[in-house]
């Protein structure tokens, strides 16, 4: 890490609290001239510190600015080496992983952003991804899984995502099978996953699970066709300035945890019991088709097993379903 990193995360560590140039030029084994070009270059990119007399350097505890150093104080031990890069603004993070995916890049590389130029969702929708307001991150995995198995990657990231929600804010998450998380009735997530196919081995060359979060956001900054559907955790900035820190870090511990055991399927108890489809009727969209049914269950396959009109049961692996409105 360079120097402005370093003293990035020792404040972070010490977040409202003065820290002397002297203590953190020792810690660091830097010069006090060092410490003090990091703190003007922090300054510059937007972090409230203020310089105390005889006591040291101060990051205020309303800073909200996402960043390795804000991130790394609540991963867990075994997550700490994490190839983590955050970035203020970039064009998709899933677009950028999937090039340094196919150059080669280790699983394990996580891309977060505080903007999304490009954002994307399924079906090739646009991900609106203003700044300062979200959470928007991808991340590189390298399965040995097959082309079917793909969903559980997915499913697994949704619950890691809803679990999370609910321990870091409190409020009470949701599932809409595949990928999107709900709070107080509208989507305040959604989860899109890419992959690069080995066609000779018949597996996954690649994963990339991409997590877009609308934390801090009120309806009237939606655009219009989305007012009605789509909301933040908080529809407004008061909460605590690390949440969204927390809230990233809460994820991949969760999400690592369920990956790192995968075969254990633990996540599908933890999908199911967040669904707010089963027991409703709903229409299935199929390419240009729609058909009505009733969700009956998500199995051990995370697939969605429905029941048509006409009394036929069937599992879907994909599709797009939405609660019928009476």
């Amino acid at each position: 890490m360079s120097a402005k990193q370093h003293v990035l995360l020792m404040l972070e560590k010490n977040k409202g609290t003065s820290v002397s140039g002297a203590k953190l030029a020792q810690d660091l084994s830097i010069s006090r001239n060092a410490v003090w070009k990091a703190i003007k270059t922090l300054q510059g990119e937007g972090y409230a510190i203020s310089a105390v007399p005889n006591k040291g350097y101060c990051l205020s505890e309303d800073n909200d600015i996402l960043s390795n150093e804000s991130i790394m104080p609540y991963l867990a031990d075994n997550l700490k080496n994490v190839k983590l890069e955050v970035h203020k603004s970039v064009t998709s993070t899933n677009t950028l992983l999937k090039e340094l995916a196919a150059a080669g890049a280790e699983e394990g590389k996580v891309l977060i952003a505080e903007e999304q130029t490009g954002g994307r969702g399924r079906q090739g929708r646009q991900f609106y991804s203003p700044p300062n307001t979200g959470i928007y991150m991808s991340i590189l995995l390298r399965p040995k899984l097959t082309v079917e198995d793909a969903l559980f990657i997915t499913t697994s990231a949704a619950a890691a995502v809803a679990k999370a929600i609910e321990m870091v804010t409190g409020c009470e998450a949701k599932i809409k099978w595949v990928n999107d998380i709900y709070c107080n009735g509208k989507k305040v997530c959604g989860i899109l996953t890419e992959a690069g196919v080995d066609f000779e081995g018949g597996g996954l060359e690649y994963c990339i699970v991409g997590i877009g979060i609308n934390v801090a956001r009120p309806v009237e900054d939606f655009p219009e066709e989305l007012k009605d559907v789509a909301t933040g955790i908080f529809e407004n900035r008061m909460y605590s300035a690390d949440l969204r820190s927390r809230l990233a870090a809460t994820i991949l511990n969760l999400f690592w945890e369920y990956y790192r055991e995968f075969s254990g399927k633990a996540f599908i108890e933890e999908y199911r019991k967040r669904s707010f489809l089963i027991g409703k009727e709903i229409d299935v969209l199929t390419g240009d088709r729609t058909e009505q049914a009733t969700a009956l269950d998500i199995d051990e396959r995370a697939r969605l097993i429905i029941k048509l009109t006409d009394g036929e049961i069937k599992a879907l692996t994909s599709g797009e379903v939405s609660v019928r409105v009476r």
